[in-house]
């Protein structure tokens, strides 16, 4: 009641003001032992029924939290147990257990609309085109050399044996336990621990990498383990474990020497490591006996604060990569120089710096390159053909606040760049965020698709993914946009002080968007009347503009964040029928800015002097924590959850997407997930309800029309028909995507002939 009252003064919903007036009536004349408690319960659940189908409609999700509760309160009140005690009459007693049926029927057809609202999710706007040319007859084409499969970074098997008719047979082929798991003192809070990795194939092998580092062989068809390196890495000091993959390198002229073929990976601590693909052993010709220490000339980098997670990007013989960066902890953090070695000696052969008059000049005797720039850590795509790299750049640390940031900052930050394999030197950029405070940086690069023209032939195209849900689709030759980009003003106020924004931002309006729409206190989900109420509560009370909403003192809803509708595992082209799929994810998070001196008195981050104090960097104690070192205001961030731990906006959390690039038109949409194993208060007991839920991984297409995705928190590996979303088939997985759990392999048929 007395909330309610605060949500009236906040100018939120009146109901909850009214309601908590009736229910404290009831409980106090059923506390009396009188039968008027019941109607009046009666009486509220009636009102609240007909409030929250004039709110919501027949949105089944957007009803359960609304109604289901009290139904089911309603019916333990019409208990004979309960009753009984109120009244002598036997027809009150009727008329009680009639009201227990329709709280009863009411419980189950809540239920029941959900089940069918998730159902009315699922939209088939337009039938997909059908493939314009067949599966290309390339040689290795079972083979998967790279994330998405080629350096264009499709994400598209060209293989036809599985098909919608017959995927439902597949079984499990076998399973192997990589034995890697969390070490003592990991397990902290806030710690990341996940086992994220896509396994490349080459002939008849799998080569993996655990998030310890250990590299992993097997065999392709039998999963035996065929040999393993374990780098002995110091993984003490980094807050994210993880390694997406590992990279392949085969000599151009075969020589049938020790590392003709070699397996390029990366470790924990910054060093980069070229192993014999046949043994698993270092190629002592490669760097200082097989590594390339990626630290050098970085200047001072304390323990955790520069590595890599996702596979460098072997191309045209170079090895391109950049590096993992310990975000938003300081001004001037370790550079996001993005570099190129000789994958068989590990030389340097080039080095993009966009903080220097000369980007690529080599560093003289003493320097360094230069601090604080925007990386890029994410995977990277190539067209070899064009000789182009694309990088997809983060942000100059801090993530949140830009007032101190330089010209190249503002210029290269979460921008695409295209540079030359060859020598490094910049052909384009184009930044998909100005003066980005919001994370929203880029954390892969583009897919890469020709399309069909009018006339015959094929226009080299792109098509970047971004976190804010816009999809870019962009010229690859000179990253001029082939789908009209429209400058759109954005929220000015309420930022930080002295703090600059841009008052435009890019919206890709030639392109179907997948942001969500933005909020409304009518939205708001969380399992129970009354953790929703507190929702509103906070909903009315936070700074919330909608997308773009400016960082700045105070909390603020944070919708999309800084994990975005779209991260780091990009969305899959079909190149055959021009189709992209992607994985979206809703979640809304909340950021709390606050002065320097405020955190220090909470002991949300220690005393600094900075990077040339002596004195270890005192990492915070929580994760969520962005002390920002160097400025004046620190930013806390937190997936917004109710007290009891549910969300607070209403499902679906995830969705899959069929885009097709010809008519540019969303094709279909449908949630993906369920709430099977996940519940309020952490437990593991719920119904699988059909939300869609968070998932930590991306999706693969065929070229027989099948989509598969493993990549969900409900822990099952589904395929779907490319051509109507529909879900064929479902197997359960010992994890899903974003658990934190023992590394393991799981194959089924399908692995096995890919």
């Amino acid at each position: 009641m007395v909330v309610g009252l605060w949500l009236v003064a906040l100018g939120g919903s009146a109901y909850y003001l009214p309601a908590g007036i009736l229910l404290s009536l009831s409980g106090f004349f059923i506390i009396e032992r009188r039968l008027m408690g019941l109607w009046i319960y009666w009486l509220t659940f009636v009102l609240t029924a007909l409030w929250a189908l004039y709110e919501v409609g027949l949105d089944g999700w957007k009803l359960m939290p609304r109604l289901l509760l009290p139904a089911v309160l309603g019916l333990w009140c019409s208990m004979p147990f309960i009753v009984r005690p109120l009244t002598s009459s036997r027809r009150q007693r009727l008329l009680a257990a009639v009201a227990g049926l329709f709280y009863l029927l009411t419980g189950v057809g809540v239920i029941g609309a959900g089940y069918l609202t998730s159902e009315r999710l699922y939209v088939q706007h337009a039938p997909l085109p059908a493939a314009a040319q067949s599966a290309p007859q390339e040689a290795g084409r079972n083979d998967w050399h790279y994330y998405g499969r080629t350096p264009r970074g499709e994400r598209y098997s060209p293989l036809t044996q599985l098909t919608p008719a017959n995927v439902a047979g597949l079984a499990p082929a076998w399973a192997v336990h990589t034995g890697d798991v969390m070490q003592p003192g990991e397990d902290k809070k806030g710690r990341e621990f996940n086992f994220e990795v896509t396994p490349i194939k080459v002939a008849n092998r799998l080569y993996l990498c655990t998030p310890h580092r250990q590299v992993l062989a097997l065999n392709a068809t039998t999963g035996k383990t065929l040999w393993s390196y374990d780098p002995h890495n110091d993984t003490r000091a980094n807050e994210y474990l993880a390694c997406r993959g590992v990279a392949y390198y085969a000599s151009p002229a075969p020589a049938n020497v020790p590392c003709e073929r070699r397996i390029i990976t990366t470790t924990a601590d910054a060093k980069l490591i070229a192993l014999d693909a046949d043994t698993g052993r270092l190629c002592e010709d490669f760097g200082v006996g097989g590594r390339v220490n990626l630290t050098d000339r970085m200047g001072k980098v304390p323990p955790g604060f520069h590595f890599i997670t996702s596979q460098p990007l072997v191309v045209n013989d170079s090895v391109v990569l950049g590096g993992w960066i310990y975000d938003n902890q300081a001004r001037g953090e370790p550079s996001g120089v993005v570099r190129a070695y000789d994958p068989r000696s590990g030389k340097l052969a080039w080095a993009w710096d966009m903080g220097r008059d000369n980007p690529t000049a080599p560093l003289k005797p003493g320097e360094t390159y230069t601090r604080g720039t925007p990386n890029g850590w994410g995977t990277y795509t190539a067209d070899p053909a064009l000789g182009l790299v694309y990088i997809p750049l983060g942000n100059s640390t801090p993530d949140y606040y830009g007032a101190q940031r330089r010209p190249f900052d503002d210029t290269y930050s979460s921008a695409i760049v295209a540079l030359s394999l060859a020598t490094g030197k910049e052909r384009w950029h184009f930044q998909t965020v100005h003066h980005d405070v919001w994370d929203f940086y880029l954390p892969i690069g583009p897919s890469l698709v020709d399309l069909p023209q009018p006339g015959g032939g094929t226009l080299p195209a792109l098509v970047q993914t971004t976190k804010m849900g816009q999809l870019f689709l962009l010229d690859r030759r000179t990253g001029k946009p082939l789908a009209q980009v429209e400058e759109r003003p954005v929220p000015q106020e309420g930022h930080f002080p002295r703090e600059r924004l841009s008052p435009t931002q890019p919206y890709s309006t030639g392109m179907p968007t997948l942001a969500p729409a933005n909020l409304t206190e009518k939205d708001l989900w969380c399992a129970t009347p009354f953790d929703q109420l507190w929702c509103r509560v906070q909903f009315r009370r936070f700074g919330y503009q909608g997308q773009y909403t400016p960082p700045g003192l105070g909390t603020r809803i944070a919708y999309p964040a800084f994990d975005g509708v779209m991260d780091w595992y990009g969305a899959s082209v079909d190149p055959a029928r021009q189709v992209l799929i992607a994985n979206t994810s809703y979640i809304p998070f909340i950021a709390e800015g606050i002065t320097e001196q405020k955190a220090l008195r909470s002991r949300l981050m220690q005393p600094w002097a900075g990077w040339e104090s002596d004195k270890p960097y005192p990492k915070p104690k929580d994760f969520a924590v962005g002390p920002q070192y160097g400025t004046p205001y620190a930013e806390v961030v937190r997936p917004w959850l109710s007290p009891l731990g549910a969300h607070c906006n209403a499902p679906p959390w995830v969705k899959l997407v069929a885009i097709d690039l010809q008519s540019r038109n969303i094709s279909w949409e449908r949630p993906v997930g369920t709430t099977r194993d996940m519940n309020i208060f952490k437990t593991h007991t719920n119904l699988p309800l059909p939300t869609g839920i968070f998932t930590m991984g991306g999706n693969i297409i065929t070229a027989s029309g099948l989509i598969f995705m493993g990549a969900t928190a409900d822990d099952y590996l589904r395929a779907f028909d490319e051509a109507s979303g529909k879900e064929l088939c479902r197997g359960r997985l010992p994890a899903g995507g974003p658990r934190r759990r023992q590394s393991l392999i799981w194959a089924t048929t399908a692995v096995s002939m890919w």
